[in-house]
């Protein structure tokens, strides 16, 4: 009961300390005259990611690398098949041409190029390194790109946002706050990693089980309140972009430091590469044709993702436990649920591109 109260403290910790950084460093970034847009594709979704850098860095860095990928896989798939959904259902999706063009594609190479560099059971430093170095070349793409806005749209947007127009004053709040914020992330990171250890020995349940669901579900928290709550404002956009956002932050960034600061880089077990990172791939590889329909998510899209989620869970629950109907369950989705599910998005995707070239011409 003590390590469960734990877990749950350091998930309250991982919560509130990703809401302080990411109110801090958005007002700040606004403040420095980078665009909203830019703001919710890095700021916002690295900031929501923070939980998920916490935690895998900690776990490596111990010596815990099933937890540190299991984290970083589990979170892509909760945060496209959970957050997405659930967003979804509470209202239709707005989806920006650029992720369709540029960030969702960059979510399936870098899918792609994890599973790659995994094949060989290992990620190293080097992939680490090369993981990394591909993070900071995707933010600074961005800046200067959302340095083509004029100055005076994004202090006018800044204080349309925060009621204020950026001064001397904020510059010091806002910094308070981030530095509150990673001290928050930290504790919790800590705290979490412990107890979800210690449970898992508890249950005989593996560190990569674990880092798949309940580490990946407790630290992807703040992307679920972020896009949930922008979801309900009729920011739509962002809630979008928040999830694309992490998922390349959590591939590049989050793998890319804790394979750094692992001494013998990321073990990567062979389920991984034979079932969870497939899932992945296949999860992000999806949101190109819902996406395309029409740049939006519809309800029913959002349903179908999170009857997706339910299913993979219980898929991890029924092989930890080695239960009877493992084989009957995966055939089911295997020959039925899925290439049903292909056929409807890419068919949907057609007509949409049909109707939408007949009406151009």
């Amino acid at each position: 009961m003590f390590t469960v109260l734990i877990l749950l403290a350091g998930l309250v910790l991982l919560v509130a300390g990703a809401d302080i950084l990411v109110r801090g460093a958005s007002r700040l970034a606004a403040a420095l005259g980078i665009s909203p847009l830019v703001i919710g594709l890095t700021i916002v979704a690295f900031g929501t990611s923070a939980p998920e850098l916490a935690v895998s860095v900690g776990a490596a860095w111990s010596g815990q690398a099933d937890l540190a990928l299991g984290n970083v896989v589990g979170s892509n798939i909760f945060n496209v098949l959970f957050i997405l959904g659930l967003s979804a259902l509470i209202a239709p999706l707005v989806v920006a041409q650029q992720l369709v063009r540029l960030d969702v594609p960059l979510m399936i190479v870098a899918s792609v190029v994890v599973w790659l560099m995994g094949l060989d059971g290992l990620v190293t430093r080097l992939d680490g390194l090369l993981l990394f170095g591909a993070v900071l070349a995707y933010t600074a793409f961005l800046i200067v790109q959302s340095r083509r806005e004029s100055s005076a749209q994004v202090q006018e947007e800044y204080a349309r946002e925060y009621a204020s127009a950026p001064g001397g004053r904020q510059f010091l709040v806002n910094g308070l706050l981030i530095v509150a914020g990673l001290f928050l992330l930290v504790l919790g990171s800590r705290w979490l990693v412990d107890s979800a250890i210690s449970i898992a020995q508890a249950l005989g349940v593996s560190e990569l089980v674990i880092g798949l669901t309940i580490v990946a579900a407790g630290t992807s928290l703040p992307e679920v309140a972020t896009s949930v709550i922008a979801s309900i404002r009729g920011e739509r956009d962002i809630a979008v972009g928040n999830v694309v956002g992490s998922n390349i932050f959590n591939l590049l960034c989050v793998l890319g430091l804790s394979s750094l600061v692992s001494p013998a880089g990321i073990v990567v077990p062979d389920a991984a590469i034979r079932f969870d990172i497939p899932v992945m791939i296949a999860v992000a590889v999806a949101c190109l044709p819902v996406f395309f329909t029409g740049y939006r998510i519809s309800r029913w899209n959002g349903l179908v993702f999170l009857l997706y989620y339910v299913a993979y869970t219980a898929f991890l629950i029924l092989a930890a436990t080695r239960h009877d109907a493992l084989h009957d369950f995966s055939t089911a989705m295997l020959w039925f649920a899925i290439p049903l599910t292909a056929i409807v998005l890419l068919v949907g995707a057609f007509r949409y591109h049909r109707r939408d070239s007949g009406a151009a011409s």
